[in-house]
């Protein structure tokens, strides 16, 4: 990666001006011109955001040398997805390796429920509203629902979808949807819905290169030069094959499966199962 890339470490937010803060990453010469452009604070958050536009970089600088038709993903969710899976591998070791946490702090298995459950709560309740968006989009669009029902449409399907509802009664003339930013600004949104799946199948699969032999949610990848070899064999080929030779080039597989985000979750849904039971949950 080039030295300037790396040089420009600090994106902080003007005080003068309003900008768009939303994180994204460009290849401003199609080669090696690398930049993620967001507002950035010291949390946890950015620091996983961070990896994500990282993810774009690396996809978008390992496809570099392809026909300009092929700059791109296999699909659109792996282009989101190739972030969020190395993100997953931010493990305590990883923060150890790093010289973000000290050993001694690493937290003990008993603690893995917690972790999981946060995770849980981004990656799993995600997926039924990351599937909505553009089911949303196409209803209007397609002329199903009319101007005056944008609205109630959005709360239909929230509750349809989700099993939420607004904390007050919305009429016609809101319009809540257009606060989400992909919608106003015209950004596909299912690609973030096959990211969520593809980044664990990506995930477990470096794992296994790497040989790891321990819970899936505790492996970290980190510093793996096959895993490194395999996932750049993936990426250069940009959107010049088929995505199913994409996937399989590093998973070994050509179909997208939820499988690998069940098995990372396993832990969890034991011990949710324990404290379901006998409980009807749903809406």
């Amino acid at each position: 990666m080039p030295e300037t890339f790396w040089t420009r470490s600090q994106f902080v937010k003007p005080a003068d001006r309003e900008v768009i803060c939303h994180a994204s990453a460009w290849n401003v010469d199609q080669v090696d011109d690398l930049r993620i452009k967001m507002c950035t604070k010291v949390n946890g958050d950015d620091f996983v955001t961070v990896h994500h536009e990282l993810g774009h970089n690396y996809y978008q600088r390992a496809y570099n040398k392809q026909n300009v038709f092929y700059l791109d993903g296999a699909n659109d969710g792996f282009h989101e997805a190739i972030g969020d899976m190395v993100a997953l591998s931010i493990t305590p070791d990883y923060l150890v390796q790093v010289g973000l946490l000290d050993k001694a702090q690493v937290p003990s298995a008993d603690k893995d429920l917690g972790l999981l459950l946060r995770q849980a709560m981004d990656k799993v309740a995600f997926l039924p509203f990351g599937l909505l968006i553009d089911r949303y989009r196409w209803d209007l669009f397609s002329g199903k629902v009319q101007p005056a029902g944008y609205g109630k449409h959005w709360v239909d399907m929230k509750l349809q979808y989700q099993g939420v509802v607004p904390p007050v009664e919305r009429g016609p003339e809101t319009f809540d949807a257009g606060a989400k930013y992909h919608i106003p600004a015209n950004v596909p949104y299912t690609r973030y819905f096959l990211a969520r799946v593809l980044q664990f199948q990506f995930y477990e699969a470096a794992c296994k290169i790497a040989g790891w032999k321990g819970p899936l949610h505790r492996c970290s990848f980190y510093g793996n030069k096959e895993v490194g070899k395999r996932l750049n064999a993936m990426l250069e080929m940009g959107a010049s094959k088929p995505w199913p030779d994409a996937l399989q080039a590093f998973t070994g597989s050509r179909e997208m499966s939820g499988k690998a985000m069940i098995r990372y979750f396993a832990p969890l849904t034991k011990w949710l199962n324990t404290q379901n039971r006998g409980k009807t949950c749903g809406w």
